[in-house]
């Protein structure tokens, strides 16, 4: 089971998202919260396995409560959802160490989907969020040269699609390959980029011009 902490202002959403998420088999709420006043001592006692944090909440906005996190329990699983794609939350959220970035969504299996690729120690990044990091980064690195990463040809395939926002179910299709075998091919591409997480590795391969 999948231990999973909510944080989330808005009532009806964060109710109607605990109570699916809730009926999942994998998943196991440890609670829901309306703000993120008290998150690093809910998240030290509680050991949820992934954190949905939203961003605009009252008292303590999520970008901030997840770096206060990440201070306390440095390896913590951190899922920022939101309404907004602006640049500078997407920055600030991967700089803070967030371990996915999900644009909030009516389909609650999309939720599932990327907790369980969080916590299966990959990330997750919506496609428009993925635009959006291209965007922000290619500019910035386009002069430099190219950097050699000896990836394997299918590690080259995988990241790409990584960069495109992809997810670990679309991947697998993309490549004709299992869930399980996207999950060691993005563990090795890790390895060798010499990142912890999704945005990461689309960062390193633009300045590195791999894909």
């Amino acid at each position: 089971m999948i231990r999973v902490a909510l944080f989330e202002d808005n009532k009806n959403f964060r109710e109607s998202l605990s109570l699916y998420l809730a009926s999942s088999e994998n998943i196991w709420m440890t609670g829901s919260y309306p703000d993120a006043r008290e998150a690093v001592s809910i998240v030290k006692k509680q050991k949820p396995d992934v954190i949905l944090m939203d961003i605009e909440m009252p008292y303590m906005n999520g970008i901030h409560a997840m770096i206060e996190i990440r201070k306390a329990v440095p390896d913590a699983k951190i899922l920022i959802q939101t309404v907004f794609e602006d640049e500078d939350r997407v920055f600030q959220a991967i700089c803070g160490g967030a371990s996915g970035y999900i644009i909030k969504n009516p389909d609650p299996e999309k939720y599932v989907q990327a907790i369980e690729e969080v916590n299966g120690g990959g990330s997750h990044l919506s496609p428009a969020i993925a635009a959006k990091v291209m965007q922000m980064f290619q500019n910035q690195f386009v002069k430099k040269e190219p950097t050699f990463v000896d990836l394997t040809a299918r590690e080259k395939d995988v990241l790409g699609c990584l960069v495109k926002g992809m997810s670990y179910k679309m991947i697998a299709d993309a490549c004709s390959i299992s869930y399980a075998t996207v999950n060691t091919h993005v563990k090795h591409i890790y390895e060798k980029l010499h990142v912890n997480s999704a945005p990461e590795a689309i960062i390193k391969a633009i300045e590195m011009r791999l894909v």
